[in-house]
């Protein structure tokens, strides 16, 4: 049986960059292609500047979210990474295997470094070490396919060659995974800097629509998106980054491509009139579902116990075998 294990920080609130990127793909398609796993890796968190009441806040409303997106505990294990400590374990059995230059030359790791000095605060180790612990979260489960967004296929790739690594040097423990994406709005971007991602730890709310943001409120942000200065509604993702991006929007919410939805439209205003009340419907039952799920959170509490102790016993065995191959004694 196939296995999918994915994972979303929370590290801010939820976008419809990642509901359309990854929230949505899970619950139509992931958690019915076998043995899937989605965790809210709370630990990677922790890597930068952060208010721990924030992130305990925000871990729980993550938690709800997935659910409101059609996350079925039925079908699938819905859990907080740290409640899991083979996470942690097999972090530093990672780390162990992977190079102080494969962590430097992450993406990721140089971005969010760089903008940490501009601030003048110091950059944490564990921004460095945490693809070490994304790899573990991964592998941890010996997940064939990992979905993820274009932004996070480098640390699958990570995940891949310490698996290929540890297997030659210690013998066959991890299952090498793949990545998966989706198609249309795999990335969706800012709204005010169509060539950034619609990236949750944002400071620039007027370009990201938040999955639990009023209906009056998305469409203004959308309305207000910034387009290109070219004449006519033309698909090119490269010359008119805004445009295409709201075509690929409307692409994901209402179905269709964005090279014959460009055809549709003759000003910029019709067309965002139409990606306002697309994105608005996509959103109209989430936010219901989440209404329903806030006022009850003992069912999420419950969800996410369950999930934990599934994970764990999904885990435990992997990681125990990781331990034992690499040299350590067996408790």
């Amino acid at each position: 049986m196939a296995r999918v294990f994915s994972g979303v920080k929370p590290t801010g609130h939820l976008t419809l960059g990642n509901y359309l990127g990854a929230m949505r793909q899970w619950a139509a398609v992931d958690q019915h292609r076998g043995e899937a796993l989605f965790c809210v890796v709370d630990l990677h968190a922790l890597t930068v500047e952060h208010d721990p009441a924030r992130v305990r806040r925000l871990s729980r409303q993550t938690a709800s979210l997935l659910l409101a997106a059609g996350l079925d505990p039925e079908l699938c294990t819905v859990f907080v990474q740290s409640h899991v400590d083979e996470h942690a374990r097999l972090s530093y059995l990672m780390e162990c295997v992977a190079t102080d230059g494969e962590m430097r030359r992450m993406i990721q790791y140089k971005e969010k470094a760089a903008r940490e000095r501009v601030r003048g605060g110091s950059v944490r180790l564990s921004l460095l070490t945490y693809p070490a612990l994304m790899a573990a979260d991964i592998l941890a489960y010996n997940a064939d396919a990992v979905p993820v967004g274009d932004d996070q296929t480098q640390h699958v790739e990570l995940a891949r060659d310490l698996a290929v690594r540890f297997n030659q040097r210690y013998g066959h423990t991890f299952v090498v995974p793949r990545a998966t994406r989706p198609g249309v709005a795999a990335r969706v971007m800012n709204l005010q800097e169509p060539t950034s991602k619609m990236g949750k730890s944002d400071d620039t709310g007027p370009g990201i629509v938040y999955l639990l943001d009023e209906p009056d409120v998305v469409r203004k942000k959308v309305m207000r998106a910034v387009t290109d200065s070219g004449e006519g509604v033309v698909y090119d993702r490269e010359g008119r980054p805004g445009v295409a991006n709201l075509l690929e929007i409307l692409a994901a919410c209402a179905g269709g491509e964005p090279e014959a939805l460009a055809g549709s439209y003759d000003s910029y205003g019709a067309l965002k009139k139409d990606v306002a009340e697309a994105v608005v419907e996509v959103l109209r039952p989430l936010r219901e579902r989440h209404r329903e799920l806030c006022a009850d959170p003992g069912y999420v509490e419950g969800v996410l116990r369950q999930g934990a102790a599934r994970a764990r016993g999904v885990a435990r065995p992997t990681v125990d075998a990781a331990y034992r191959a690499i040299g350590l004694l067996a408790p």
